[in-house]
């Protein structure tokens, strides 16, 4: 549906991301984590619950822009997979869910 943008990061580029923003200072880095973790929850929580095209692709694309602001490739791989699929698609939404854990360690 539209316009598809396809990103290309490199490994290691959330914690470049992270060190560019935040400098020498590990626990606000790891805050930035967090919230990176948390919105892609919330965001994969909306897609699950999505029921319509709209609302699948607002909750997709929000997680395509999440992942991008952060240079997560996995998570952004995923969303891309989530935007490219019907709502409700139990692949697509393993993916995302699959994502969501390698950020978490």
């Amino acid at each position: 549906m539209g316009v598809k943008v396809r990103m290309a990061y490199e490994p290691g580029a959330i914690e470049a991301a992270l060190a560019a923003v935040v400098g020498n200072d590990p626990e606000l880095a790891e805050e930035l984590r967090r919230s990176l973790i948390e919105s892609a929850e919330r965001y994969a929580d909306l897609l699950s619950r999505a029921r319509c095209d709209a609302n699948w692709y607002a909750a997709a694309w929000r997680l395509k822009g999440v992942a991008a602001s952060f240079g997560a490739t996995i998570l952004l791989k995923a969303a891309d997979d989530a935007i490219d699929a019907a709502p409700g698609d139990p692949v697509a939404l393993r993916k995302v869910s699959r994502a969501i854990s390698t950020l978490k360690g």
